[in-house]
């Protein structure tokens, strides 16, 4: 870890320093906003980004070109998650909105100034993406792993922006210039913890969805790599390989059907019949494309 990204990894442990702290104020301060408790948001914003962070400073440490200009892009996103996060706590602090909140000047220049670190972090992100994709890794397992983890990764973070591009069924409310939800106002019955809607569509599944890909593929990549131990038909590349690709495709096909399916106003937790559909054609694909990766390969007679 000495030669990963010691800001992002800085970023990180703040982060996951300052969890626990919003995690007592959730109990203490019995304020609620949208009928969570105020500092859920700030909580939730450390936990994301104390595992956004700590994947980013691993990437960085992999080999890839124009190691100078991805390490800039590496503290922007620095300095942009920091401001992000101490705006956010500010407004909780206030019992404000801090996302799409226009309804006091005060409130309109945060939103503005969380605007320019939302835009920071992006441009950021794809920039060291792009740096990282490119070059190959120690073995074609842990490169793929890496280059589907960074590119649905990046499709996630930049579905965030449809929040404020005003997408068909998506209500406003006044003096707000975005919302969370599609087909039904922000503010309704929500899941427990991160406040998903269970009436209408949400944009913050997808999100979520595919901005984690970054930890969970190249983590399933290190677990063939760990099984591979025990199990002899894992210690083939080859296997590993088409395991993390089928992985791969399945994650991203999952997080394109949890965006049309928020797009179209369905909550996640009622799925109409033809997202369940369409939820058993990649189950299907899914397993039978893994048995055939694990199944014995016949050598071809002499």
């Amino acid at each position: 870890m000495l030669r990963w990204h010691r800001p992002l990894l800085f970023l990180s442990a703040t982060m996951a320093v300052l969890t626990p702290v919003f995690l007592v104020l959730v109990f203490v301060d019995g304020r609620t906003l949208d009928g969570l408790p105020i500092w859920i948001k700030p909580m939730k914003f450390a936990i994301s980004f104390a595992l956004y962070s700590f994947t980013w400073a691993w990437l960085l440490s992999l080999r890839h070109r124009a190691g100078r200009v991805s390490w800039w892009m590496g503290t922007a996103l620095v300095v942009a998650a920091f401001a992000e996060v101490a705006l956010i706590v500010f407004q909780a602090a206030r019992g404000r909105h801090s996302h799409f909140n226009e309804a006091t000047s005060l409130d309109g220049s945060i939103w503005i100034a969380m605007g320019v670190t939302i835009g920071v972090l992006m441009l950021a992100n794809l920039v060291a993406a792009v740096f990282v994709i490119v070059d190959r890794q120690a073995d074609r397992v842990s490169t793929w792993a890496v280059r589907l983890g960074l590119v649905i990764s990046t499709l996630g973070v930049a579905s965030g922006g449809l929040m404020v591009t005003g997408v068909p069924g998506q209500t406003w409310a006044e003096d707000f210039a975005g919302a969370h939800s599609v087909g039904v106002a922000d503010g309704g019955p929500g899941l427990p913890v991160v406040g998903w809607s269970t009436i209408g569509g949400d944009l913050r599944v997808p999100h979520f969805v595919g901005m984690h890909a970054l930890q969970l593929l190249p983590l399933f990549a290190l677990l063939l790599a760990a099984l591979s131990v025990r199990f002899a038909v894992l210690r083939r590349e080859e296997v590993r390989l088409r395991l993390v690709l089928i992985a791969g495709g399945v994650y991203g096909y999952l997080f394109l059907l949890v965006l049309w399916q928020a797009l179209r106003g369905q909550s996640l937790v009622h799925p109409d019949a033809v997202t369940l559909a369409l939820l058993g054609v990649a189950a299907v694909i899914a397993f039978g494309a893994a048995a055939a990766a694990l199944s014995p390969r016949r050598q071809p007679a002499s």
